[in-house]
């Protein structure tokens, strides 16, 4: 079963890829979907096991990780590795959120690129962009969960750069690319790092070498650092640049550039989820430096706050649902780094739901809208694509966490989000309030840009006038004929395009009422369902669930009031907002501007990079090796040579001659040589 949930979207890829212009778009499409539905649907029976019936899977063999060998992949020497499929809990779930959202988002770009000409390769990659995701998240040794990792990179660069024509586009799909490296560089030295302190490439064989290795060293010049903790960092620093955590930032929002329906699947379920992944795999290497998760707490508060302050004033509809993704994989990394592993994939998994459902719902709008993105021309919509508004509400509804505390009522994010700040809570002293002070007021925030969000698009009276003409608009065609206004020709999506909105929408609805037990009910009940697959704090767990009444409301008090905030200010008030933005305008474009980031490192690291590369190629390349020694040197070759050419006249006696006169100069040195020896 594991090698067709795993291989299935590879060989749509590969059908669709190579094939696609014999067999035709819609033969590729209809191939790479059933696959792709294929292997998802073997995905939740294999899920299954381990949620219905726990003692099914134990029987099964599944109490641990069941193994699959492929092949013997490299061996050198004493190095025997194989390329291995494992299979526990942990998995089970990814490879739920990974094939359930990319099938979903293969039926819903059935009708959304109906008419790009480009089709059959636009679901090769997202076949591959799938099976890499998957070949990560079945990995069993690091450099197996690697191959994954830089695959995940390639299928991001080619689908957000699908549109190539466009400059932006291809900027866009370069500094995702260019990102990526810095914090693969740092994965790349943290598995160098394992191997050298754990001795081990494979999981379970550096799991068990933890704790004889918890307090070795690496000397480094004249510091000796704690190994475990020096490991950790750099594989986090990979999982920053991949999950798009606070510093290595900067891609996410830029990969808008990419077709709406791959925005859904790298925010849901690939790409940046294999960050917290990869912690949550490794997380027995996390326990062993206190250090390095306190860093992981930080830097995913930090993340939580600063994004959702830049989702504050964003103006591209699916810009304001980015920055949402970033600020919640920042939720996520805060309950890794306490420790409560369980939490963060309980985000990630509700996640998954009313994320996708959110972005495909953004993409139906800007599909009504003729590519129109930019929410200030919109308005009014709710009486145009009725469907779309009350599915994107159920997903606003989710990710802002409505519900009752202390009762089984309430959407998917009410249940995960909530947990985790009750998690950030329970961590205690410094980092712990920090963490859960941040994630309140992200809270607060996301409330308000969720609802600002549905105010502008489809609330009060329309504001659009022409075709959408924004700089960043998803438009894969064009305009086709449509004339008047955006809003005049808006039109409800196609059932193509509804039907996945409606199952993410049930997920939405249902994920966390029935799996909440699984992932944040009692310790006993955690550790049983994950079977070992990842670490289990049982005294962490129940501080969790023993903080005080006043904590269990904050994210419901914050989110209320970040509904009132924004009804007032786009609704009952909508001039607000500008005299707001006037009153405060550093802070404004402050924050309109991303903290400024862009224009940071254009400063310190691209322009200093681009005069270098300059200097290198006009002045060493071009000055010194091309005019100075190459041809600098050929040309005084090609001079003396013209000369000396000029001296072979052709004619007999003038050889004769000059040989005559060559005899004698000898003869006159060798009578002068003679008489100075004698």
């Amino acid at each position: 079963m594991i090698q067709a949930i795993v291989f299935f979207p590879l060989v749509g890829a590969l059908i669709a890829g190579l094939l696609g212009r014999i067999i035709g778009h819609r033969t590729s499409e209809y191939i790479t979907t059933g696959l792709l539905i294929a292997a998802a649907v073997l995905s939740w029976i294999d899920f299954s096991n381990y949620w219905f019936a726990p003692e099914v899977a134990e029987a099964a063999g599944h109490a641990e990780a069941s193994k699959v060998e492929i092949f013997r992949w490299i061996v050198s020497g004493d190095l025997d590795m194989r390329w291995i499929l494992r299979v526990d809990t942990l998995t089970a779930v990814m490879l739920v959120v990974v094939t359930t959202v990319s099938s979903l988002v293969h039926v819903y770009s059935i009708g959304y690129m109906a008419d790009d000409p480009h089709r059959a390769r636009f679901f090769a990659y997202l076949s591959l962009f799938t099976f890499a995701m998957l070949m990560l998240v079945t990995a069993d040794n690091f450099l197996q969960m690697f191959f994954g990792w830089e695959g995940v990179g390639l299928a991001s660069y080619l689908l957000i750069g699908f549109w190539y024509t466009r400059e932006s586009a291809n900027a866009a799909a370069i500094k995702a690319f260019v990102v990526n490296r810095v914090g693969d560089f740092g994965f790349a030295l943290g598995i160098f790092a394992a191997f050298v302190v754990l001795g081990h490439l494979d999981f379970d064989g550096a799991f068990h070498a933890v704790p004889e290795r918890a307090e070795a060293t690496i000397h480094f010049l004249s510091w000796d650092f704690h190994a475990m903790t020096v490991v950790c960092l750099l594989l986090f620093m990979g999982a920053m640049g991949k999950s798009a955590q606070f510093l290595l930032h900067t891609w996410l929002p830029d990969a808008m550039e990419g077709p709406t329906p791959v925005s859904a699947l790298i925010h849901a379920a690939t790409m940046v989820t294999a960050g917290v992944f990869m912690v949550a795999r490794l997380s027995p290497l996390f326990e062993a430096s206190e250090f390095a998760m306190t860093v992981v707490m930080l830097v995913g508060a930090m993340t939580a706050f600063f994004a959702a302050t830049v989702g504050l004033v964003q103006n591209d509809i699916k810009r304001v649902i980015a920055y949402s993704t970033c600020s919640q994989l920042g939720y996520m990394f805060v309950a890794l780094g306490a420790g409560v592993y369980s939490a963060g994939i309980f985000h990630l998994f509700t996640h998954a739901f009313f994320k996708a459902l959110l972005f495909l719902g953004a993409g139906s709008v800007i599909h009504a809208m003729h590519h129109e993105q930019d929410m200030r021309n919109m308005g009014g919509l709710a009486k145009k694509i009725p469907i779309t508004y009350w599915l994107m509400i159920i997903g606003t509804l989710a990710l802002t966490g409505v519900g009752i505390p202390g009762t089984p009522l309430g959407f998917a994010g009410f249940f995960s989000k909530d947990g985790i700040i009750e998690v950030a809570y329970a961590a205690g002293g410094s980092t712990g309030y920090i963490a859960f002070w941040a994630l309140v007021i992200a809270a607060l925030f996301t409330s308000f840009y969720s609802w600002r969000l549905i105010h502008l698009t489809f609330h009060g009276e329309p504001r659009g006038t022409h075709h959408g003409q924004d700089a960043h608009a998803d438009h894969s065609h064009d305009d086709h004929g449509h004339h008047g206004s955006a809003y005049d020709n808006a039109h409800e999506s196609p059932p193509v395009m509804l039907v996945p909105l409606y199952i993410l929408a049930a997920g939405a609805v249902l994920a966390g009422v029935f799996f909440n037990d699984a992932f944040l009910g009692h310790a006993e009940h955690i550790a049983h369902f994950f079977q070992g697959s990842l670490v289990v704090s049982p005294e962490l767990v129940e501080a969790a669930h023993g903080v005080p009444l006043w904590v269990k409301w904050s994210a419901t008090v914050a989110m209320v009031l970040g509904f009132v905030a924004a009804y007032q200010m786009y609704i009952r008030d909508p001039a607000a907002p500008k005299r707001l933005a006037h009153a405060n305008p550093g802070l404004y474009l402050f924050l309109l501007n991303k903290w400024y980031f862009d224009e940071l490192y254009d400063r310190i690291f691209v322009k200093p990079a681009f005069w270098l590369g300059n200097a290198l190629w006009k002045g060493f390349d071009d000055q010194l090796v091309d005019k100075t020694l190459t041809e600098g040197l050929g040309n005084r070759v090609k001079d003396i040579t013209g000369r000396v050419v000029k001296l072979q006249s052709g004619y007999l006696y003038h050889y004769a001659f000059a040989m005559l006169i060559g005899i004698a100069a000898l003869l006159t040195w060798a009578i002068a040589a003679g008489g100075l020896l004698g």
